[in-house]
């Protein structure tokens, strides 16, 4: 008799196929979305994309989440929905490929795209048995994700090479179709039946997890700014009718795949060696260093290395913040907390995005405002920590035992 199929192994199934339609489709819009139209008007579009992008969960997540997040069934059906939705839009893209109504899709499937992670994000503490595999269950998702993405990307290159960029849009279809069917067998599990708690909102406005979600946030923050200052830039390093940018652009988000796929691996070793802040405060500190030093080094083989070091980086201090989150939070709901976490630092990547859009900044440069940050970071990380610590170490004055004065015979 075959054994039943566990809940995480079913979750494993649809992030594998969703993640292997994302790479497909990444593929298939590289020269059409990015690199086949002049600097400035890719500059416009992807400022498009990204206002688009966030303002949906700036305005309806605070509203909707939590809605979806009382209804049995909600996230996976969300999640359903999202698969339908992106085998239409991939369907409609390679009819689209060339042409300009293609833009408003891709812009869609971002959002759907965002869409899916936080809904996951909720959904992985009810697939897991105890607390104490939901940081590793969130670890192997990742792990899944780089290995998935790359395999993924060999048909899909295949494809696209061979036939062109709408057969690769039909294999995304099928992958994201093989998501929806995989999606059917979630668990329907009710995410949070119940408003937040007193006690839940004040275990999530702690002063140590505020602290952590601020360094989380600076790090989500360098990956989406990294991510769209060397799509950028590295178009400044073609030569006359050359595509190197396009080449150095698809090493470099491979390679930044690799480092996070690296980073998920490596965290749950390093979370049974050292505490959580240690974990925190060594992906700041790595991203730091990194950033300054490409700074003054210069050149593209270093900005691809601070690609992937700042998401190596991000990926530990993910798994380093869950884990916060469940020790600083205990009475908190995980997947309503996680949602409403990955939501704020969605909005991180995409706002911190518009900056090298918005503003032309030398690669050089780039790379010194990312160590810049990541040093501030880490200095307030620091400090509020130490802080906290000697707060928690010092009782209060009103709370403190009266002295009692010493008799001398006491002494001796």
């Amino acid at each position: 008799m075959t054994a039943p199929v566990s809940k995480f192994r079913r979750l494993t199934m649809t992030h594998a196929a969703m993640m292997g339609g994302d790479a497909a489709m990444v593929v298939a819009l590289a020269d059409s979305l990015f690199f086949s139209i002049d600097l400035q008007t890719a500059r416009t579009r992807v400022l498009l994309f990204l206002v688009i992008s966030f303002a949906p969960f700036l305005v309806i997540a605070p509203v909707i989440g939590p809605m979806i997040d009382r209804a049995a069934g909600g996230r996976r059906t969300v999640i359903q929905l999202v698969a339908i939705a992106r085998i239409v839009l991939a369907l409609m893209m390679a009819r689209f490929v060339d042409e300009l109504a293609l833009f408003p899709l891709v812009f869609a499937a971002l959002v759907l795209q965002k869409t899916y992670i936080v809904s996951k994000s909720a959904l992985v503490p009810s697939v897991v048995r105890t607390d104490a595999e939901l940081v590793e269950a969130n670890s192997k998702l990742g792990v899944i994700a780089g290995l998935t993405g790359f395999v993924a990307v060999i048909p899909a290159g295949l494809l696209q090479t061979t036939i062109g960029p709408g057969a690769t849009m039909l294999y995304a279809a099928v992958l994201f179709g093989l998501a929806c069917v995989a999606a059917t067998r979630l668990p329907a599990d009710v995410v949070a039946a119940q408003q937040p708690k007193p006690a839940e909102r004040r275990q999530l406005r702690s002063t140590g997890l505020q602290l952590a979600a601020v360094a989380m946030m600076i790090l989500r923050c360098t990956v989406g700014f990294m991510f769209f200052h060397l799509a950028f830039w590295l178009r400044t390093q073609d030569g006359p009718g050359g595509n190197r940018g396009t080449l150095l652009f698809g090493l470099a988000v491979g390679l930044s795949a690799l480092g996070v796929m690296v980073g998920n691996a490596l965290a749950p070793g390093l979370r049974r060696r050292v505490r959580e802040e240690v974990m925190l405060l060594g992906a700041l500190a790595l991203t730091t260093f990194a950033g300054l030093a490409t700074g003054i080094v210069g050149g593209v083989a270093a900005g691809i290395c601070l690609a992937v070091v700042v998401n190596l980086g991000a990926a530990i201090g993910r798994l380093a913040f869950e884990s916060i989150v469940q020790r600083d939070a205990p009475g908190a709901n995980r997947g309503r907390a996680f949602a409403r976490f990955e939501t704020r630092f969605q909005l991180g990547w995409a706002v911190a995005g518009l900056i090298p859009v918005i503003v032309k900044i030398p690669g050089a440069i780039g790379f010194l405002l990312v160590g810049v940050a990541a040093g501030a970071a880490l200095f307030n990380y620091s400090a509020g920590s130490r802080s906290t610590s000697v707060a928690r170490r010092s009782p209060h004055p009103s709370l403190a035992p009266p002295r009692r004065s010493v008799d001398p015979g006491d002494v001796g």
